[in-house]
């Protein structure tokens, strides 16, 4: 299994109510943060170039590969998500990292 759940101990287990009709102040413009200069995007386009001509594609080969790389324990609490069943953290690295192809 590539994520295992983690306990509830950083979850926030109580709420902060306020009085009907307070407006909350306005928050502070903040910036997104941007991608690296480094990451290319491949286009459809340009997939389509590649394959052309070719007798056989393995669509599956280059997904199946993501999910065999081992994250160091020490390193997979900077995976974790949240979803309604708890929170979890990736054991192996899933597609979709940002640096995931360099080390692929």
């Amino acid at each position: 299994m590539p994520a295992t759940q983690l306990p509830d101990s950083n979850q926030v287990g109580q709420t902060v109510s306020r009085p009907i009709g307070e407006v909350s102040p306005p928050k502070p413009p903040t910036e997104l943060k941007s991608l690296p200069n480094h990451l290319k995007y491949t286009y459809l386009g340009q997939v389509l170039e590649k394959l052309a001509g070719k007798s056989h594609y393995y669509f599956l080969d280059g997904y199946s590969k993501y999910m065999q790389i081992h994250i160091a324990p020490k390193d997979q609490h900077k995976t974790t998500f949240t979803c309604p069943f708890g929170t979890f953290a990736y054991t192996r690295m899933p597609f979709g990292l940002c640096n995931a192809p360099s080390t692929f």
